[in-house]
């Protein structure tokens, strides 16, 4: 049996969770999240507490268990508090700016890389070198997040690139010259 499919989710004031047909449901203060379930799983909400419970005892259904459970306390988190990730620009020249409500990012190439605004997903710019993206959705906020950084990966020589705050990027040690050779 799995250990985190057993463990409860709490659910703060204003947090409500629907489960019907298969379909789970919660909202919160900051939105609505569903999700299909598949497989014999169910899930019963007692008060502010929100247990899964796997009905039987197949190999499917028990890898299944701790998967609906971290999605449920996933989305739980979403509605009631929001998920962002914060990402930060270095190069010399380079700089992001908002657009609307999408990006547009000057990044070492000959021209401006447009990053277009996605529902669910909000866009910050603290300073021209940071980017912040939220939503309630931690997936969708994730992937946003590793699309951006995609464009310009952080290169390991000098260490320009687009990368999440507090990565660490392995710096490598560039050619030297003065060797052994011909005179």
């Amino acid at each position: 049996m799995s250990r985190i499919g057993k463990t409860p989710v709490t659910l703060p004031a204003g947090v409500t969770v629907d489960f019907k047909d298969g379909v789970l449901t919660v909202k919160g203060a900051k939105g609505t999240l569903t999700q299909t379930v598949v497989g014999a799983i169910d899930v019963k909400v007692e008060g502010t507490v929100a247990n899964v419970i796997a009905c039987n005892e197949a190999a499917d259904t028990q890898a299944k268990h701790g998967l609906y459970r971290a999605l449920l306390a996933n989305m739980v988190k979403g509605v009631s508090e929001g998920y962002s990730k914060a990402l930060e620009v270095k190069g010399v020249g380079w700089k992001v700016e908002k657009s609307g409500n999408g990006l547009i990012m000057s990044v070492g190439f000959s021209h401006k890389v447009p990053v277009a605004a996605v529902e669910g997903i909000t866009f910050d710019c603290p300073t021209p070198t940071d980017i912040v993206v939220s939503g309630i959705n931690k997936e969708l906020v994730g992937q946003i997040a590793a699309e951006i950084r995609a464009v310009r990966k952080p290169e390991p020589y000098h260490g320009y690139g687009i990368r999440y705050k507090g990565e660490n990027v392995e710096h490598k040690e560039g050619k030297t010259s003065g060797g052994k050779g011909k005179k």
